[in-house]
């Protein structure tokens, strides 16, 4: 059987990790993780990749979490009869059992994974335009209390720019370290149905 995945793109090097850690037989197609500034676009976007994909595979995964579709992402996919991993985006996943009792413990947590913080400069300085209008911050993050990096790696570099990034937002940081967490459990879950795991 062979079996596509159909990726967020801020996912990827996770999922290719997951991929070789467990030799799983399936072959990774990514979405751009910049859908996440507009997730009114991720069901249409990832409608098209089912319909490309759907002849040259018989299974199809989706790993995506609902991402601020307000439930159209799983109302698409329940048309097009493919499952996707369970969760409603990837803080949750990688935190797992923990992620509710982060927010409880404070609601103003703005959250950065490996990717954010790679990515952090274009998705959210660049992104929100905060670049040539820094006066925005306030607006964007006033109500933020801290930034906590839920790492999936132990990368120093990684760590300093996730530093820098909280300095940037003036929130104080704080680091957990999850892994792939949730996210690993899940997707193993729906491969192993398929008995593709060697």
């Amino acid at each position: 059987m062979t079996t596509a995945l159909i990726a967020c793109g801020a996912l990827a090097r996770e999922v290719l990790a997951i991929k070789e850690k467990h030799q799983l037989d399936v072959t990774l197609f990514c979405a751009p993780a910049l859908l996440h500034n507009h997730p009114h676009k991720i069901p249409e976007a990832i409608r098209k990749r089912i319909r490309k994909l759907r002849e040259q595979f018989d299974q199809l995964i989706v790993v995506y979490g609902d991402c601020g579709t307000g439930e159209m992402l799983d109302a698409m996919l329940d048309e097009e009869g493919v499952e996707r991993i369970p969760g409603p985006h990837c803080y949750e996943m990688y935190a797992a059992e923990k992620f509710d009792g982060l927010m409880q413990e404070e609601l103003g947590t703005f959250f950065l994974t490996d990717y954010m913080v790679r990515s952090f400069d274009h998705l959210v300085i660049e992104g929100l335009g905060l670049d040539e209008h820094p006066e925005l911050r306030d607006d964007y993050f006033g109500r933020y209390k801290r930034v906590v990096y839920l790492a999936q790696t132990d990368d120093a570099n990684l760590l300093l720019k996730a530093q820098r990034a909280a300095e940037s937002l003036r929130l104080p940081l704080e680091v957990r370290h999850t892994a792939y967490g949730a996210l690993e459990q899940r997707l193993l879950a729906l491969i192993e149905r398929s008995d593709i795991i060697k």
